[in-house]
């Protein structure tokens, strides 16, 4: 399983901004902007909540598992691995919905005297704020999955 890079959530992140501000310039053009929910950021904060609970129970268990304590309850590699592709999976698509949150908010910035508008664009600023949260939790949960380095390893001569 490949790492994920910040490169490539950056990228996707700016992508998406940009064409959501373009989209949101052209829509208003042609009639009324759809507004941003009050649940965007809201259902970014609960992904990054579950992921960073995710992340500290698998880091305690495998802590435990690997001090032997008696009774500790360890950790099937699968369920590691399913617990980082959700991890990987919410943070692609949130560096997405971010850059399309971020975008519209950059548009709505120019139109603040207006409170619909000024109240847009603070749900906008949450949910990239909350989409960011997300990133750092999944990336934080990656870390504590990743396997440790063997280095008795002799590297091959070639």
């Amino acid at each position: 399983m490949k790492q994920l890079r910040l490169k490539v959530l950056a990228g996707l992140f700016v992508v998406a901004g940009i064409l959501s501000w373009g989209g949101a310039r052209l829509w208003e053009a042609f009639g009324t902007l759809p507004s941003v929910p009050l649940a965007a950021p809201i259902v970014l904060a609960v992904i990054a909540v579950v992921l960073m609970a995710t992340a500290l129970s698998l880091r305690a268990r495998l802590r435990a598992q690997r001090e032997r304590r008696p009774g500790a309850k360890g950790v099937e590699p699968l369920m590691a691995a399913r617990a980082v592709v959700f991890g990987q999976a919410s943070a692609l698509v949130v560096a997405l919905v971010s850059g399309m949150y971020g975008g519209v908010g950059v548009f709505l910035l120019g139109s603040l005297d207006i409170p619909p508008r000024r109240d847009q664009a603070i749900y906008a600023g949450f949910a990239v704020a909350a989409g960011i949260a997300v990133i750092a939790a999944a990336l934080f949960l990656e870390r504590v999955c990743r396997l440790p380095e063997d280095d008795d390893e002799v590297p091959a001569r070639g």
